[in-house]
């Protein structure tokens, strides 16, 4: 006959160990929870706060932002006005950077995405002598700074007429762009299931095939990773567009930077001009937010 207290279930030792908690430390991990949100938050918020104000100065006329700081449109909303960006519509210095950025920007991702992901898929996956030594090389190039490049580069340049123009940018983004697409898109491709592969080729699927069919949609999110870092990258050079470019094709970056030296008579367009060339790849980095972070996952995972 069996006692009372052999009927009871036995206790689960997580569940004995919570019951061995105090009330005192129960409150503090529920506290100490809600408290990293709301710090979270905090931090979220501070980060926003140039955001915010650039936002806000963009929205203001010379003289109210000349005579006091962006705040004070919280307590006179009538400040706030579109003036500025229609002066900046008309300034054709700022219009025809923005072109030239675009122009600058969209080549030099698609290149870098397309050559870049079949170098990847060749290293990853197809045999040819050296090409272990290969891949190291490419490797080795993710250390060579930009600046080491610019002067003889800049002399090339000149020699085959490329200096000063936006092709001679777009290459030399391509250029410093491939060697982190290769080796990130080379590591992902490598974790593809060869037998996956495998089946594919016994169904008759070429290289070329098999590479667009196959390899490319299941790299979508290590691509749009890839996509958005040579976005932002690109976009956000001034460096090299300060070297490689002329008046006629220089970026938004560069032309802020000009229009710096008359900060007086032209506070009201760099305001805009400013919120427009960041919020464009905030526009990017948010249309592809999902692929981004399934990538980073991904090869962390990995």
């Amino acid at each position: 006959m069996t006692t009372q207290a052999e009927r009871l279930p036995e206790t689960a030792p997580a569940d004995r160990a919570k019951a061995k908690q105090s009330l005192g430390s129960r409150l503090v991990e529920r506290v100490s929870g809600g408290l990293i949100s709301v710090l979270l938050v905090v931090v979220g918020l501070f980060w926003l706060v140039p955001t915010i104000g650039l936002l806000i100065s963009s929205l203001r006329s010379p003289e109210d932002l000349t005579a006091s700081g962006w705040w004070k449109v919280f307590s006179e909303p009538s400040q706030l006005t579109l003036d500025s960006y229609q002066k900046l519509l008309q300034n054709s210095d700022i219009t025809h950077s923005i072109v030239n950025t675009i122009l600058i920007t969209v080549p030099a991702t698609l290149l870098v995405i397309v050559i870049g992901a079949l170098a990847g898929y060749a290293f990853a996956w197809m045999e040819f002598p050296g090409r272990d030594w290969w891949f190291m090389g490419v490797v080795g190039l993710l250390v060579v700074p930009v600046q080491v490049a610019l002067i003889p580069i800049a002399e090339l340049f000149g020699k085959i007429g490329l200096f000063g123009n936006i092709l001679g940018v777009i290459l030399f983004h391509v250029g410093f762009g491939l060697p982190f697409a290769v080796f990130l898109l080379r590591n992902f491709f490598a974790e593809i299931p060869r037998e996956l592969l495998e089946a594919a080729r016994l169904d008759g699927a070429g290289e070329l095939r098999l590479f667009a069919r196959v390899v490319m949609p299941l790299g979508g999110p290590a691509i749009a990773s890839l996509g958005i870092f040579q976005f932002l990258w690109v976009w956000n050079d001034m460096l090299i567009a300060l070297v490689f470019t002329d008046a006629d094709s220089q970026p938004i970056t560069v032309a802020l930077q000009t229009q710096m030296r008359a900060f007086a008579d032209n506070v009201d367009v760099l305001a805009p001009g400013a919120f427009i060339s960041m919020v464009i790849p905030l526009i990017v980095f948010f249309a592809f937010q999902r692929q981004f972070v399934s990538g980073v996952m991904a090869g962390a995972v990995k």
